[in-house]
């Protein structure tokens, strides 16, 4: 009996000593791992410098209130600064402590740390007031068997990296921003829970940064071919190939702040000049000078305002000879005199392609200005035909060939604004990868195309002596404001749907640091006199009359205002405009909306999201501003297609006529014509 007991007491004893054992494990594992983190986290200057399992994390403070973030993994490197190469590193407080390191740049914060499954945990804070507000850190799988950690990296060859930044969103946020995505994200404001193809096309001009009721904004500095998701339990940012990972990261107490901070990074816009202030009147197309003139002749025989006629494309005989072709435009030097005396501008939109029977196509095939592709299999892009080459704007040389053409055959000329359509990459969408610009390959520098053209032609008209620049753009990315770039998309359908979904899409636009913006007036549509029509119009009008740009285009053979029916709802809103912005442009710090996004014009950089702070009171905003949508001007009402017929267009534009009279009784006059000149001119 004795030595069962003896037995058992030994094997207590083992059991004892294998459960101290077990127990002591993990304390000597987190030992080893505190020990080790001193050996992972420096400070060189302002950095914050982290280094583990093949990979750097660079993190500085960079302008007010900011960071930015850099992992490099083994191989990689940096190819350009892309939209952060304003130098804004400054001195943060730095401190290191054998458990976790921190970095305070003014309201916001970083803490990196270990955790039981992975090293080199990353954690954002808000500092509001005395209080620490986590806003956004980084996912770490549960398992901790070869967990991937928050950012991967996959080598595809050439250099560059697959690779993946993944974080833990904080409950209920909401999101806003990412520039003109209708196609991935079609009638919504908010973007949680959307996934957003990275890539730039017709109507698609991604813009990633992202700005969070939360109180912070994000850029993801990478113009390479990828996708965002904002899914409700996990943020994942991937690129199909980088080099390095490469974010920004800023904070402020009200939306105001974050989009100050985020242009100081990425650029200011230039002041909005007066003179684009007023109408754009575009169609597709103006086809040769008198049709043109006619245009500008009719708006100054009834007194319309107007600031811009616009010359639309297939002005030229071949792709790529950048002039007017004089069969159709014989006298140019005469009609730009004509529309300065008339106290117009000219915008023209010349193209990036060139044609093999283009006078330029030789020289610039030589000395290699045109974008590639891996092979030569993919040189040419063919939307318009065979045998079209695109320049490359990446290329210097490219870009000093091509301004050279359009200061000689338009600048010179006096034509001074550009509508910079396409200012995309023109391959179709399946072979983005394949092209090569001199900068580097589509896979990773796709999205800097835009960006690219614009400075160059910004630049060029710098140069050329003129000081207020404002390019429409099909597209844009991180950074276009600073070069005068209103993206503007284009071919939208004319539809009360698609009118809802602009708006949406604008409102993000203006939240991802884009201030001036524009849209068609509804492109395409058939239909053009029935009562529906005339209600539809009226509303794309309305609505074009508070956006920064108000322009009018359209493939309508008659856009013109007095061509579009319904009496003077379209000359109204004209006049309005000019009324409107006589006090943006002269009055702007004491105008203020209560509700609603709003947008100050003339600071150049300063948008307004009043209305979100209902649903996160914490969050303040500024109250000074400008504006931006405050309408509509009557009520709307749509009369479907199929009512076209029930009621006269007479009765019906009584009926609209006298509640947009009791509403704005001001509207509808043209300075120095009273309403009578107007009939007396057709126009009742």
């Amino acid at each position: 009996m004795n030595q069962i007991v003896k037995r058992w007491a030994v094997l207590g004893l083992l059991a004892g000593g294998l459960t101290v054992c077990a127990a002591e494990e993990p304390v000597k594992e987190l030992s080893k791992k505190v020990a080790g983190f001193a050996t992972r986290a420096t400070h060189e200057g302002n950095k914050l410098i982290y280094k583990d399992g093949g990979q750097t994390i660079v993190i500085q403070a960079w302008g007010r209130d900011s960071l930015r973030v850099r992992v490099t993994p083994e191989g990689g490197g940096q190819t350009s600064d892309w939209a952060l190469d304003i130098p804004l590193e400054k001195p943060g407080k730095i401190e290191i402590t054998p458990k976790d390191a921190t970095l305070r740049n003014g309201k916001i914060s970083v803490s990196i740390h270990d955790t039981p499954n992975r090293n080199g945990h990353i954690q954002f804070f808000r500092h509001a007031g005395d209080k620490l507000v986590p806003i956004l850190g980084e996912s770490d799988d549960d398992a901790d068997a070869n967990n991937p950690g928050a950012h991967t990296f996959k080598p595809v060859g050439d250099g560059l990296f697959s690779s993946e930044l993944q974080f833990a969103p904080p409950a209920g946020e909401c999101l806003y921003g990412m520039g003109e995505n209708a196609v991935n994200v079609p009638n919504k404001v908010n973007l949680k829970g959307c996934t957003i193809d990275l890539f730039q096309r017709h109507m698609k001009a991604v813009v990633p940064f992202v700005v969070s009721s939360e109180g912070y904004g994000f850029l993801w500095n990478n113009p390479s071919l990828g996708k965002v998701e904002f899914g409700n339990n996990k943020t994942r940012w991937m690129s199909k190939g980088c080099k390095q990972l490469d974010y920004f990261i800023t904070a402020g107490d009200s939306y105001a702040d974050i989009m100050e901070n985020y242009a100081d990074a990425t650029g200011h816009a230039p002041e909005f000049p007066y003179w684009a202030s007023g109408f754009w009147q575009c169609k597709l197309r103006y086809k040769d000078q008198e049709q043109f003139l006619n245009v500008a002749r009719e708006f100054k025989r009834r007194n319309l305002p107007l600031s811009v006629l616009v010359i639309d494309f297939f002005h030229w005989d071949v792709f790529g000879n950048w002039r007017l072709d004089p069969k159709c435009w014989p006298d140019p030097k005469a009609m730009v005199k004509e529309m300065d005396e008339m106290g117009y501008r000219i915008m023209i939109s010349p193209w990036t392609l060139v044609n093999e029977k283009s006078e330029n196509f030789a020289y610039m095939k030589e000395h290699g200005l045109f974008t590639g592709s891996i092979g030569g299999k993919k040189d040419t892009v063919n939307d318009f035909g065979p045998h079209l080459y695109q320049y490359d704007p990446t290329n210097p040389e490219a870009a000093k060939f091509l301004w050279s053409k359009w200061k000689a055959n338009y600048v010179d000329l006096g034509i001074r604004t550009f509508w910079l359509d396409p200012c995309d990459e023109f391959h179709q969408i399946q072979d983005y990868d394949q092209v090569l610009f001199h900068i580097g390959s589509g896979k990773e520098c796709h999205a800097w195309f835009p960006i690219a053209h614009q400075k160059n032609i910004y630049e060029g008209l710098l140069a050329a002596g003129e000081k207020e620049v404002v390019t429409i753009c099909r597209n844009a990315w991180a950074g276009s404001q600073r070069y005068g770039a209103c993206p503007a998309p284009h071919d939208i359908n004319c539809t009360f749907e698609d009118l809802e979904i602009y708006m949406k899409v604008g409102l993000n636009v203006m939240m991802s640091g884009i201030p001036w913006w524009s849209c068609d007036t509804g492109f395409i549509c058939p239909d053009s006199k029935s009562p529906h029509f005339q209600e539809l119009i009226t509303r794309w009008y309305q609505y074009g009359v508070f956006l920064p740009v108000f322009r009018t285009h359209s493939s309508r053979p008659n856009n013109e205002p007095w061509n579009l029916g319904g009496g003077p709802y379209h000359s109204d809103p004209i006049d309005y405009r000019a009324e409107l912005f006589d006090v943006v442009v002269h009055e702007p710090p004491d105008i203020k909306v209560i509700d609603g996004p709003t947008l100050n014009l003339t600071r150049g950089h300063d948008a307004r999201l009043a209305g979100a702070d209902q649903k996160h009171p914490h969050f303040a905003s500024r109250d000074r501003a400008v504006p931006f949508i405050p309408f509509p001007l009557s009520p709307l009402v749509q009369h479907p297609p199929k009512d076209a017929d029930t009621q006269s267009p007479g009765e019906r534009e009584s009926d609209v006529d006298e509640c947009h009279r009791n509403r704005h009784p001001q509207i509808g006059r043209s300075r120095g014509q009273s309403k009578p000149e107007r009939e007396h001119h057709g126009e009742a």
